[in-house]
């Protein structure tokens, strides 16, 4: 049976459309797919991402743990509250996931990890910190709502705790404050600005109501996967996984490789990946007509599968469809994709297809 995330029963009561994703019972829309797309883009919509998994890690060394860990360099981050997103790999530089770390204390680093990688992640991380005698804490009794739009932070800064809606108002992006068991980071997962907020389960569903008072469209899976997608944004498990290093995944610039002496798992490999020269490409496609482009169809140049789509569908602020591809390396020739048996042509261009309220390409 899904596990049921502390706001279940108010999706329910909202009309939810409920479906299970990684293990959860989630919404996928409230009525209008289309309509909460535009809300988040024009205006201000929510998504609960309570199933989204919050990793504490303490000890004296959980800096150069994380150092060790992750393909990016938590180094980087001097600021408390400061947040950076990383691939952490296998030896062989596989993905085992993309996840978000934050600097809270010296002593005292959070991670939040995808859903559906959770378990996995816990073994993998588990098995690497006893080394470095970092502590580790899941803690389940939080949930989490993300809150997105052009007048997100506005909307949603009345409903937080008094300590915290000054300093909410004040973070810059990829930021985070925290208080009393409430977390708020000035991240997201669809191209607009808003916040992340963690917070006890118990505090969720009035938070949920209240923010439905305040003009937020509560929003569901299929459109926060319409908007990550145009804001060329990768899903875990279609655009990268265990079997793809993040430099065939649009994700060579999550891979800090300096200071040289930083010797983080998946680095050999990498390296050597980098040196041979011939590593696929990861390019936006926008379909020339009629259709839409799907996951896992065929890139094709001339007669020869050149690549494949890994994240695909239609765009509601393009009004067209639009993909992901990984593609030869040496391939420069028209592209096509094979829609239902037939070639239609497709045309790449550079990510994002648009953020910010705006389409970020020529049309």
């Amino acid at each position: 049976m899904d596990e049921k995330t502390v706001l279940n029963a108010v999706h329910r009561e909202m009309g939810a459309r409920m479906v299970s994703f990684g293990g959860w019972d989630m919404p996928v829309h409230y009525g209008s797919q289309l309509e909460e797309h535009h809300a988040v883009r024009r205006d201000a919509g929510m998504f609960d991402v309570s199933h989204m998994r919050v990793i504490d890690l303490y000890g004296l060394r959980v800096r150069s743990f994380l150092q060790c860990l992750l393909a990016n360099d938590v180094g980087k981050l001097r600021h408390p509250g400061k947040a950076l997103y990383s691939c952490m790999l296998r030896p062989d530089g596989g993905v085992i996931d993309d996840l978000i770390v934050y600097f809270l204390r010296e002593n005292w680093f959070r991670m939040v990890v995808n859903a559906a990688t959770a378990e996995n992640d816990l073994g993998w991380i588990g098995y690497n910190a006893a080394r470095f005698s970092v502590a580790i804490e899941t803690p389940r009794d939080l949930a989490m709502i993300a809150v997105q739009g052009p007048n997100a932070r506005s909307k949603a800064q009345a409903l937080l705790p008094d300590k915290l809606q000054s300093v909410a108002m004040a973070l810059k992006p990829f930021h985070a404050g925290h208080d009393e068991g409430w977390f708020v980071g000035r991240t997201g997962y669809t191209g607009e600005d808003g916040f992340e907020l963690v917070m006890p389960g118990q505090a969720a569903p009035d938070l949920w109501r209240g923010l439905v008072a305040a003009g937020v469209r509560p929003c569901g899976l299929g459109a926060r996967d319409t908007l990550r997608l145009e804001a060329g944004m990768n899903l875990y498990g279609n655009d990268m996984d265990e079997t793809q290093s993040p430099l065939e995944s649009g994700l060579a610039w999550t891979v800090a490789w300096e200071p040289a002496e930083r010797e983080f798992i998946g680095r050999s490999a990498l390296e050597k990946q980098r040196s041979t020269g011939r590593l696929a490409r990861f390019i936006g496609l926008v379909l020339e007509g009629k259709g839409v482009l799907r996951d896992h169809l065929p890139v094709l140049a001339g007669e020869q599968v050149v690549g494949e789509i890994t994240s695909g569908g239609f765009s509601p602020t393009l009004q067209c469809s639009i993909a992901m591809a990984r593609v030869k390396a040496d391939e420069g020739a028209a592209l096509t994709a094979e829609i239902r048996g037939r070639r239609l042509p497709v045309r790449e261009v550079q990510m994002p297809f648009a953020r910010h309220g705006k389409v970020c390409i020529e049309l």
